[in-house]
């Protein structure tokens, strides 16, 4: 597959950066990853998804609403419950597409010294 050199070039192009940058930046933590990768299979209450990804309530609901803020996520409320959903179907072709990019790769950017898995292993034994 070529790339095309007109299209990289354009100012809608490059206006666009930051706010990609942004969506990429608001993927790039694992559990907000792992919270849009389960609803994408559909949607899913607070305590579902602390059950199901065996995470802390204040650590899903703090993940929850960064997603809302971004516009990724939505909530339906149902009595006293709260039901979270992909708010962008188009998420869904986004992870599908990442998928295809690491398989292509041979996963190679988990290699990467500065964003790999050994690398934020070693940024989680710093802290």
């Amino acid at each position: 597959m070529a790339i095309d050199s007109v299209r990289c070039m354009t100012t809608e192009i490059e206006a666009g950066v930051a706010p990609a940058a942004a969506l990429f930046h608001s993927l790039s933590d694992e559990t907000r990853l792992r919270i849009v990768q389960r609803l994408a299979c559909g949607e899913a209450r607070v305590v579902d998804l602390t059950g199901e990804l065996g995470l802390a309530q204040s650590t899903v609901s703090k993940h929850l609403a960064c997603l809302r803020d971004c516009g990724l996520v939505d909530y339906r409320s149902e009595g006293r419950q709260s039901f979270y959903a992909l708010s962008r179907p188009e998420l869904i072709d986004l992870l599908e597409t990442a998928e295809q990019v690491l398989a292509a790769t041979g996963r190679a950017v988990a290699l990467c010294p500065t964003y790999g898995t050994a690398a934020a292993e070693t940024a989680g034994a710093e802290r």
